[in-house]
């Protein structure tokens, strides 16, 4: 039996836990859910993920609701390569660190720019007051500073040669700075190349799948410049 998961591509963990069970190829049944439409506010819904947030999984009558701990799970259920998740224990604590530091940092962060810059622009028609934006913009510079300095490195990947999952969540909030009038990463090479990277090893056809949304965005800034 395949697992179900349940996921929107507008969500940075749900596209984190889609490239994993692709790259994988780990058998599971998509189940895409709207958030545009309030899909995941569904009484149906509620019954996978209690707290009504994407993504989620259902693995026969077990479910589970957090994307690091669904990630974690599907490793070692298919025994997943060893690099994703690695068992030598300073190296998958590193993994684990980047993971618990990323909450208040790259998701955050990254993330505010994003839905004030691009999205509720989108939703409301009214564009975003840059002087309002300033103290978002320096807490993601700072954020992508700490980011490449402390986390990146001159490694090829965040923690060490071979990807991780900690790239997975990784990449797909820094992306989202794609998208916005700030060419942050034109001007952190070492961090842009770092996507290539993750973007190649995952094959250019499989990212640019699961980041269409983040693609098309970037094509509607190109074409508005």
């Amino acid at each position: 039996m395949s697992v179900k998961i349940f996921y929107d591509l507008m969500s940075q963990p749900a596209r984190t836990l889609v490239m994993f069970v692709r790259a994988n190829k780990i058998p599971h049944t998509p189940c895409p859910i709207a958030m545009r439409k309030l899909e995941h506010q569904s009484e149906e819904y509620a019954k996978i993920n209690p707290f009504k947030k994407i993504p989620a999984m259902q693995d026969g009558d077990f479910n589970l609701t957090e994307s690091i701990a669904i990630v974690k799970y599907l490793h070692t259920k298919f025994n997943c390569p060893d690099h994703w998740y690695p068992s030598d224990p300073k190296v998958r604590a590193r993994v684990d660190e980047y993971l618990a530091w990323q909450h208040m940092n790259t998701r955050v962060n990254v993330a505010k720019v994003f839905l004030k810059e691009v999205i509720f622009p989108r939703m409301t028609g009214t564009p975003a007051d840059p002087a309002d934006l300033a103290p978002d913009v320096e807490k993601m510079e700072n954020t992508l500073d700490q980011f490449e300095s402390y986390f990146l490195q001159d490694k090829p990947f965040l923690c060490g040669d071979d990807i991780s999952i900690a790239d997975l969540f990784a990449v797909n909030e820094v992306i989202q700075v794609e998208p916005t009038r700030y060419d942050t990463l034109e001007q952190r090479p070492r961090i842009k190349n770092w996507v290539g990277r993750v973007r190649e090893t995952l094959t250019p056809e499989l990212f640019d799948d699961v980041t269409k949304m983040i693609i098309k965005l970037k094509e509607l800034k190109k074409s508005k410049l």
